[in-house]
């Protein structure tokens, strides 16, 4: 995908902004038809008493203005293309940094910001404010022709354009910090809720209604805080420019009178006069009453192309083949996102084709950190180590081509709002029947899918909320297994299941197996254990025991059976976590190295 950041976005509209600036030209010569009519009224037309030439210049009038009309709607509709534009080439870009934002930045970073920078950004570019932009350029015109009609006046709204433009700054200087506090505010008081949203049902459960809400509450009167005092701080300066434009087109006038009963210029110039200094200060105005979209804009500009730009890039793509041999990982060390204390370290182990591989260990041991560098969503930390597919590092597959060959289950499994098709099929629109029908099977989820009223076709919900727990993870379980993946990752499959669920679980790790795919499991029950070969036990982020399956529990676990039947799975109530942080002494290795333990 490439590079695009906002600003070489912007820059690709070049010729459309061009565009705009050419017909802000024709505008801003148009504009002065009422004061060239006013002109002609007062100095032709009334002292000769001529009614052709006031009906001549009238008919110029209305044509005049109906081109300024034709030329300031195509002004508009030309910027809201182009804002629109801009947001076609960035959009792609935002929703990959939408889903890369929990991965790889540290934790409390507001996924959802560069949607509504890219938001920001559209909404300014298709309004007014740009037109002050393309209109400032032409003030030094106006303040000319003044000057034409007399120096004095010129010198008065020379005075007056300092005086706005020293408020511009003051709008600038006054917004800056209120801005970027209110920007702040808004996206703790977003993330809040979110998290509120999520958790509806412990919170009504646990009667903590009362609680969030006064939390809420706090976030959202800093919030609002913080946006009346960039909202004071813009809206005060824009009254006191609207007055003080409105005093300073009165004054030009007395100053004109002046001028006027001293026999220095016409009724006529006068009149003029104050209408190009209305017309020469407007887009000041204008800027000022904008100015609290631009400053967001800005904002959103330099945080957007921040997170763009931090966007892994690559020119050339180049197609591996497909994995199918092993994988390998070697003194790898992993910290969550944003942190640099690894909560796994120096972790070593190889598995072959048709390898089977459970993951144990106590609370806080690192399992789940590792199964996240295994499937390429966490990042090794700096010489941390690397995880291997066939001798080669994940980076070195495009998210597209490596997401074929991984199937993963993560604890907290999360559907889309979807048909069970769509979801078992990874969203793919041309996914063949017969390959979603086939993940279904292999997580023994077909019979109770087709008993469904829709069959494939019956809508989930958001989250997957019309399924119960144990029926979401046998969908997450299908979805894992779609396409037939090398490796796949399962982070406590059996969470929710009964005991048919986890003789299904039992046969699907065997089915990957016997292709010559890679299973790994998290298991915390020793029945998710019952179709693999190899045990790896971690304790504090570090490899305890690594090896045969039965060599490691035995040490563990009293009694589990070395090859369970699939009809007697081993019991579910013993929780090989719990009897790992009991049996496990720290520092224990009770496994030969990687590339001797048997299958």
């Amino acid at each position: 995908m490439s590079n695009t950041s906002v600003k070489s976005a912007i820059g690709k509209s070049r010729y459309a902004f061009l565009g705009v600036g050419l017909f802000s030209g024709v505008i801003n010569i148009l504009v002065l038809t009422g004061s060239i009519y006013m002109l002609q009224v007062y100095d032709r037309v009334l002292p000769s008493r001529s009614v052709p030439t006031l009906i001549g210049i009238t008919i110029l009038l209305v044509v005049l203005y109906a081109a300024f009309g034709a030329l300031d709607f195509a002004r508009i509709r030309t910027l809201s293309r182009i804002g629109l534009g801009i947001d076609r080439q960035l959009r792609a870009r935002v929703m990959e940094a939408v889903l890369t934002v929990p991965i790889r930045a540290r934790q409390g970073i507001d996924a959802l910001q560069p949607v509504r920078d890219l938001d920001q950004i559209r909404s300014f570019l298709s309004g007014l404010g740009p037109t002050a932009f393309f209109d400032m350029p032409w003030m030094p015109v106006y303040i000319g022709l003044i000057y034409f009609l007399h120096p004095v006046l010129g010198l008065f709204a020379i005075a007056s354009a300092i005086l706005l433009v020293s408020l511009t700054l003051l709008t600038e200087l006054k917004t800056r910090k209120p801005s970027k506090q209110a920007t702040k505010s808004s996206s703790e008081r977003y993330a809040f809720s979110e998290a509120a949203r999520r958790n509806a049902e412990v919170i009504q459960a646990m009667g903590l209604g009362n609680r969030v809400v006064g939390r809420w509450e706090k976030l959202n009167e800093r919030y609002l805080g913080d946006q009346l005092a960039m909202s004071d701080a813009a809206s005060g300066i824009g009254a006191m420019s609207k007055v003080l434009r409105m005093l300073l087109q009165s004054g030009i006038l007395g100053l004109g009178a002046y001028l006027a009963i001293k026999g220095e210029l016409s009724a006529g110039s006068l009149i003029a006069g104050s209408i190009i200094l209305s017309r020469a200060l407007a887009p000041i105005e204008v800027a000022i009453a904008n100015w609290k979209g631009f400053v967001g804009m800005r904002q959103g500009v330099q945080r957007l192309d921040a997170m763009l730009n931090s966007l892994p890039t690559k020119e050339i793509e180049i197609a591996l083949p497909r994995p199918n041999r092993v994988l390998e990982v070697k003194d790898l060390s992993v910290s969550p996102p944003g942190e640099t204390q690894p909560t796994i370290a120096s972790v070593s182990f190889k598995l072959e084709a048709g390898d089977g591989l459970g993951i144990i260990g106590p609370s806080a041991a690192g399992k789940s950190t590792l199964i996240r560098a295994l499937v390429g969503a966490w990042q090794p930390l700096p010489r941390g180590g690397s995880v291997r597919l066939d001798g080669a590092t994940l980076d070195q597959w495009t998210p597209e081509a490596l997401g074929r060959d991984i199937g993963y289950l993560p604890q907290d499994i999360e559907l889309f709002d979807g048909t069970i098709a769509e979801n078992i099929a990874r969203l793919d629109p041309n996914a063949p029947s017969d390959a979603i029908i086939a993940a279904a099977k292999y997580a023994g989820i077909h019979e109770m899918i087709v008993g469904l009223p829709d069959g494939y076709q019956t809508r989930i919900g958001d989250g997957g909320t019309k399924l119960s727990a144990g029926q979401r993870q046998r969908v997450g379980l299908a979805r894992a297994l779609y396409g037939e993946p090398f490796l796949v990752v399962l982070d406590e499959p059996n969470s929710n299941l009964d005991s048919q669920g986890d003789l299904a679980l039992t046969s699907a790790i065997r089915s990957v197996r016997d292709r010559g795919g890679i299973v790994i499991v998290v298991a915390h029950r020793p029945s998710a254990l019952a179709g693999l070969d190899k045990v790896l036990a971690l304790a504090k982020g570090q490899v305890q025991a690594f090896g045969p399956r039965d060599e490691v529990l035995k040490s563990v676990l009293q009694a589990v059976p070395s090859s369970p039947p699939a009809a007697a799975p081993a019991p579910v109530g013993i929780n090989i976590a719990a009897a790992l942080a009991r049996a496990l002494p720290p520092g224990l290795k009770i496994a030969a190295e990687p590339a001797a333990a048997a299958g």
